[in-house]
């Protein structure tokens, strides 16, 4: 069998190991895959997998004896799953691979918007405590968790991890998701409608998956309905969010700070509005890139084949139980 990665740069820069895959066939990793190269590459190869590499509609003709294609991550909105359904190619994808990583990952950029430690810092490292003359000051008055409501948009397994986290800062934690089910142990607790959620949090985080009904869900109006000065966290997928209406709710202090991992456009265009935009953090959607994380995407995709090979494939999306 012969399996292609067609972008394995960011994936595995060279501290994960492609064990798991090599011990299943032949295997080719490609650092990136352009459009021009992608017929030559998938030519004679059995598995294809990608990360961000996208298999358009027009692309599928390249991609003649392919029987299998992996996502090597947990969404797949830049493959046409339908095109592969109707030529009867199963799409897999990994989950759960990194639940704890972005997890703490928006709470390290809700902690840092309500604590300003790296403002902080620079101000010491500047010389502005030893000009103080004081043992102490603040440029920023913090905000402490405890006793605040934490509104978990996407209540999946990660949704679930941050509203644990919440707790564990002393958070009520109120979430939306399409069917609830499962609620957890901890108190204060309830499940809610997407309009109490957005009323009632001071912190909002995103966690739920890019669909036509979600795009653009945190906009002008959906804004107009938060608290003043809440917080919102976006570690799912950018277009989730109307950047230019979050850019002047900040500007305007309607929202309190903004902290994501994601943008619309990646990576972003010079003008996109939230690069000037206050009291905003922005890191390079990079909370899933923790080592362990990034070898259990391998380890899964590796079991997804096997199962595939078995007969009895698992995580598929597109509805295709057969090669």
């Amino acid at each position: 069998m012969k399996i292609a990665v067609l972008d394995g740069a960011v994936l595995n820069p060279g501290d994960v190991d492609w064990a798991p895959l090599k011990a299943l066939g032949a295997l080719t990793v490609y650092d990136e895959t352009s459009g021009e190269e992608l017929a030559e590459r998938a030519r004679g190869v059995d598995v294809l997998l990608v990360n961000k590499t996208a298999l358009r509609r027009q692309d599928l003709d390249k991609l003649d004896g392919v029987r299998l294609v992996g996502v090597l991550a947990t969404g797949y909105n830049t493959v046409d799953i339908e095109g592969l359904a109707e030529r009867k190619i199963p799409v897999c994808n990994v989950v759960a691979y990194g639940v704890d990583d972005v997890a703490q990952h928006a709470l390290a950029l809700l902690l840092e918007l309500c604590r300003h430690t790296s403002l902080h810092t620079r101000s010491v490292k500047n010389g502005d405590w030893e000009k103080s003359g004081q043992w102490c000051y603040w440029k920023r008055t913090p905000l402490c968790l405890r006793g605040l409501t934490m509104g978990v948009i996407g209540f999946g397994s990660i949704g679930r991890r941050v509203g644990e986290l919440a707790h564990a800062f002393g958070m009520s934690v109120l979430a939306q998701c399409r069917v609830p089910k499962n609620p957890p142990t901890y108190t204060p607790f309830a499940f809610a409608g997407l309009e109490q959620v957005l009323a009632c949090s001071d912190v909002i985080s995103l966690h739920c998956p890019l669909t036509p009904e979600t795009r653009g869900l945190i906009n002008a109006q959906t804004l107009a309905k938060m608290r003043h000065g809440a917080i919102l966290l976006n570690t799912a997928r950018g277009p989730l969010v109307d950047e230019a209406a979050a850019a002047e709710a900040l500007k305007s202090g309607r929202l309190r700070g903004l902290g994501t991992d994601v943008l619309s456009r990646e990576p972003p265009a010079p003008g996109n509005p939230l690069l000037s935009a206050p009291n905003t953090l922005i890191t390079p959607h990079m909370a899933w890139a923790t080592a362990k994380a990034r070898q259990n995407i391998i380890d899964l995709m590796a079991e997804n084949i096997r199962r595939w090979q078995q007969g009895a494939p698992i995580n598929v999306v597109n509805g295709v139980c057969k090669a």
